[in-house]
């Protein structure tokens, strides 16, 4: 009598089988699946957003003053209209022109100043876990150091100097205060991984520094990497959103902190002009959660004991 363990697979069952394999790889973790899908939205809106709306209307005096969004009206009884559907600010500018071009500015700065960090940190971390000595000291001296620097302080100073900024320069300016936090993950990762067997036998076999470090460890540290990459990211924007709040940062390009600050200046809040700030302030949380939830999906990547219990 045969089991029914022993009955072949159909092929439509075959098909099933192996898309749930598919779906049992721990990179397509929900949650991070989700974070992306929000950050890649952020992107879509400003590059699909250029071809079906006109950027043209963030120049000031391009549409009508404090239209309210369609649905709402404002102090004036004035409703919101189709040709801008999130309404205008005080400057006559339409709110849907200045997200579509000043979300994805916002992320640009996080993302170059993170990726700058990054590689700053990576080379730093690994020179000092890996090669010890003086060089250890010195970078480890360095970024503790520069880790109890108040980064903002510092950033008003050096943008107020600077005057009028690009989203380039600030975000090299805001790249120079995050990496040390990947350079004391990275040396202590490296530390730890020094003494392992593979190590030890790719050292035996003459195999080059350059090539242990980057060839054999840096595999192992994806995750880790990934993860301190989104939190850097955050900080980033944080920083870069503080900034411009304050009024120091691009003056002629729009970003969401510089939309943020024209509509504190204007006095939106007293004027109940809520879609000004409001959407803005959304489209950052919206971000935040993004990135959020890529950072509590790399962490269930890297831990299985955390994918077991989500």
């Amino acid at each position: 009598m045969t089991s029914q363990d022993n009955v072949p697979m159909t092929r439509a069952e075959k098909q099933q089988a192996k898309r749930l394999k598919r779906f049992d790889n721990p990179w397509m973790n929900p949650k991070l699946l989700w974070g992306l899908g929000l950050l890649l939205a952020i992107v879509a809106l400003g590059l699909l957003g250029r071809i079906f709306w006109d950027p043209d209307l963030v120049f000031t005096g391009s549409a009508p003053l404090k239209l309210p969004p369609v649905g709402f009206e404002n102090l004036r009884r004035q409703e919101g209209i189709w040709d801008y559907p999130l309404g205008t600010d005080g400057g006559g500018r339409d709110m849907l022109a200045m997200i579509i071009v000043g979300a994805p500015n916002t992320l640009f700065v996080g993302l170059l100043a993170s990726l700058i960090g990054m590689s700053i940190g990576i080379f730093l971390g690994f020179s000092a876990g890996f090669l010890g000595g003086r060089i250890d000291d010195t970078i480890r001296v360095l970024a503790d150091v520069m880790i109890t620097i108040p980064p903002l302080l510092i950033l008003v100073v050096f943008q107020s100097a600077f005057g009028d900024v690009t989203l380039t320069m600030m975000a090299l300016l805001i790249a120079g205060f995050v990496w040390q936090s990947p350079t004391r993950l990275i040396r202590a990762q490296v530390l730890s991984m020094k003494q392992s067997g593979y190590v030890q036998m790719a050292q035996l076999s003459g195999a080059s520094t350059g090539h242990i470090m980057f060839r054999e460890m840096l595999p192992n540290l994806v995750p880790y990497l990934f993860g301190s990459f989104i939190a850097s990211v955050t900080t980033s924007i944080v920083t870069a959103v503080g900034l411009e709040v304050l009024g120091l940062g691009p003056q002629r390009i729009p970003t969401l902190g510089r939309t943020i600050y024209e509509a504190i200046n204007a006095g939106a809040l007293i004027q109940n002009l809520w879609w000004w700030w409001g959407i803005p302030t959304l489209l950052l949380a919206v971000i935040f959660i993004g990135l959020l939830l890529i950072n509590l999906g790399l962490d269930e990547v890297s831990n299985p004991r955390l994918r077991k219990l989500s």
